[in-house]
């Protein structure tokens, strides 16, 4: 339940609830660290991300500066995030919008920018900065073609630096009460850790500031590299923060360490806070708090206080990397290890079942009724608990056409070779292999007794289901 300090305020527009987001201390995936960890909850904001401190400013200052006029458009290329923040002023201002995205961007974010009513222009992610197609290329094309329009360019627009300036970093330094002594954040318009750097280094020049960089990113390298080597990017899945291009809002003088982290530790990290913190946030958040374990760890000192951010909600990635199909078909979670033994349960519940089998004695006529009987293509041959070959309906039937005293021979004259036997404990992926044409079955033993017998139909099944 709220407590009496909560914010209890009655605002005029939903533009004045931007801001003053909860700092919260994270304690359960910290377990180990004893360096504070706090997170600022900028999921709290109306549009659900840090890049609502961003909009209305860029907006007051085209205004300001009569580059945008009543009845005007804005234009933007975005990951989504700032597209929600301008939208939102937009509504209120009754400006248009239009924005760029590339398509690798989550469905949720276009449908979220189309319910603010924007016009969403999906461009190729696999393209470079400066190709035409590109995100910001593209936004720049409509901004010039389109009567009374004007580009937000948060890239290269100091007002979005400035915001961060006055209000978030002013936030921090009053929610810590000055305590602040490291801060990690992402750098994807370079705004968020350039104005709250600035601010935090005015009031104490101690203060570290830590970028998290994606692998892929060009920012980290061109960092290290003094500004003297610009690296080719590659693509990566992580959205909103790292670069292709170095940004004109970013000022690199004020970060004092660069960390790269990839997708699948961001991802993992991401859907930790959600599940152990209760922190429903994207994947450039569980990049940030990656990072800000591993600072938190070196530093060792329960005395220091690191802050970092929950850039935005996680509802806008539910189709990715909350999404266990979409996490295993992109590589970026273990895939779960199933048993032969939890196989069989599949297939015929957890209680014991009989290996249908036949004994070499037996003739080819009632290896082919039993077959029948049982809607089966293949059958062990069983003498004293053990396999000792098998027999096949369709090189049965074969031979009994092509003679009909085949169906009073006995088996073990026309049976090929033995199954293989493995055990319940057996990853089911690793007889994969196994089954062949030639092989068409493996039979599973448990406490050594035959427990079940695995066909390539059950785990082509099995693979599908998956």
């Amino acid at each position: 339940m709220p407590t009496p300090s909560a914010d209890r305020r009655v605002y005029d527009s939903v533009l004045d609830s931007i801001g003053w987001t909860p700092l919260i201390r994270l304690t359960r995936v910290t377990r180990g660290i004893t360096t504070p960890v706090w997170v600022k909850a900028e999921t709290r904001n109306p549009g659900g991300s840090v890049k609502d401190r961003i909009g209305m400013p860029i907006i007051e200052a085209a205004e300001r500066e009569g580059r945008l006029k009543p009845g005007g458009t804005i234009v933007e290329g975005t990951s989504g995030n700032t597209g929600v923040a301008l939208a939102i002023a937009a509504a209120l201002k009754g400006y248009r919008c239009i924005f760029t995205m590339p398509d690798k961007m989550s469905q949720e974010k276009v449908r979220l920018l189309k319910a603010y009513g924007a016009e969403v222009v999906i461009t190729p992610t696999a393209v470079a900065p400066d190709h035409p197609d590109s995100y910001v290329m593209t936004a720049k094309r409509i901004a010039k073609e389109t009567p009374n329009a004007v580009l937000a360019d948060q890239f290269y627009n100091q007002a979005n630096p400035d915001a961060h300036y006055a209000v978030t970093g002013p936030e921090i330094w009053d929610q810590t009460e000055g305590e602040v002594t490291h801060v990690v954040a992402g750098a994807g318009t370079g705004g968020t850790i350039t104005g709250v750097g600035r601010f935090l280094k005015s009031k104490n020049p101690k203060v570290q500031m830590i970028c998290g960089d994606p692998v892929g990113s060009i920012l980290a390298e061109y960092w290290r590299s003094g500004g003297t080597h610009k690296a080719e990017g590659v693509p990566y899945k992580v959205e909103g923060i790292g670069q292709d291009k170095i940004p004109g809002a970013l000022d690199m003088s004020v970060i004092d360490e660069f960390q790269t982290v990839g997708d699948r530790d961001a991802f993992a990290m991401a859907r930790r806070l959600t599940r152990e913190e209760g922190l429903f946030a994207g994947g450039s958040s569980g990049l940030l708090v990656h990072v800000a374990l591993t600072v938190a760890r070196r530093i060792n000192d329960p005395k220091a206080c690191v802050v970092t951010f929950l850039c935005d909600t996680g509802e806008r990635y539910l189709s990715k990397l909350y999404s266990d199909e979409w996490m295993r078909e992109n590589q970026m979670m273990d895939q779960t290890r199933t048993t032969l033994g939890q196989l069989l349960d599949g297939k015929h519940g957890a209680a014991p079942t009989t290996v249908v089998s036949v004994a070499p004695q037996a003739t080819v006529r009632q290896a082919l009724r039993l077959m029948a009987l049982h809607d089966i293509s293949q059958l062990p041959v069983m003498e004293n608990g053990n396999c000792v070959g098998s027999v096949s309906e369709s090189t049965l039937s074969a031979a009994a056409l092509d003679d009909v005293k085949t169906l009073e021979r006995g088996v073990s004259d026309v049976m090929d070779s033995a199954f293989p036997t493995v055990e319940t404990s057996q990853s089911a992926d690793a007889i994969v292999k196994v089954l062949s044409k030639a092989n068409p079955a493996v039979l599973v033993r448990e406490n050594g007794v035959v427990r079940g017998i695995v066909t390539r139909s059950d785990m082509l099944a099995f693979l599908m289901a998956r």
